[in-house]
């Protein structure tokens, strides 16, 4: 389709919500407590795990609607500056370092591309802003915050409310994060699972074992070596069948 009209999920997704058939997702979440996430199977921050279904539950929180089209596709779509920093109050981001990184990755973006005062537009800005020290810079369009300081004044002082900070937590958290882990078994169970979801469709297997082959056999024999031994501890018969089909074409090439 995209070959025909490259705008062919644009115009589907516009089309669908103008006749009243609003595309719909559920959202739901994982949710752990501190000591569960302290004792949990896998490091809560491994970007290469999940958090198996059967251990922590999916829980619905809400549901997102498309229920209208934009009447202006740059001010409301162009325009749009989406990051993970932007949170409501009493959520907070979790130390996760792919996280981490994009909190600030992601605002800087928006900045370079829409301005220092991105977060002013209408599509952006949130419905009761109060952060007096994040202002100036050009085209301010909110009343800058008018006479408030921006910096913290005992003329009109701010009140923070209370954080539950748990020591050990945060300490377990540093640790968790910085320090790396030498690789186990366990560590190849979640890939074992997918192995075997793979399965469950016709040729997904095989192209797996030829997508792999047809890379690795251009390497040097040590690295297809640790390669084949990797892909065995996930399932002996995959690293049995990469081999196979990798050296054959290291042989066809020599």
């Amino acid at each position: 389709m995209a070959s025909v009209n490259p705008d062919w999920n644009t115009q589907d997704l516009f089309k669908a919500i103008e006749r009243g058939e609003y595309p719909t997702w559920d959202l739901k979440v994982q949710v752990l407590d501190p000591k569960d996430a302290e004792k949990f199977r896998w490091n809560i921050f491994d970007i290469t795990k999940i958090w198996p279904h059967d251990e922590v539950p999916l829980r619905p929180v809400g549901r997102l609607i498309l229920n209208r089209n934009p009447q202006n596709y740059f001010a409301e779509i162009e325009q749009l500056a989406v990051a993970p920093s932007h949170l409501v109050p009493g959520i907070e981001p979790s130390a996760d370092p792919m996280l981490q990184a994009r909190l600030f990755s992601y605002n800087d973006s928006q900045r370079h591309r829409l301005g220092a005062n991105f977060n002013q537009l209408p599509v952006n800005s949130p419905l009761h802003p109060y952060a007096p020290f994040q202002r100036d810079g050009p085209a301010t369009i909110n009343g800058n915050y008018g006479s408030d300081p921006n910096y913290p004044s005992p003329l009109k002082p701010n009140v923070y409310k209370p954080v539950d900070i748990q020591v050990s937590h945060e300490e377990w958290i540093g640790n968790a994060t910085y320090n790396l882990q030498e690789v186990t078994d366990e560590d190849f169970v979640q890939a074992t699972g997918l192995w075997k979801v793979l399965g469950r469709t016709p040729g997904q297997q095989d192209n797996f074992v030829h997508n792999v082959a047809v890379h690795v056999h251009n390497a040097v024999k040590e690295v297809r070596e640790r390669t084949y031994e990797m892909f065995s501890k996930v399932d002996k018969d995959l690293g049995k069948r990469i081999r196979e089909e990798a050296e054959r074409r290291v042989a066809q090439k020599e």
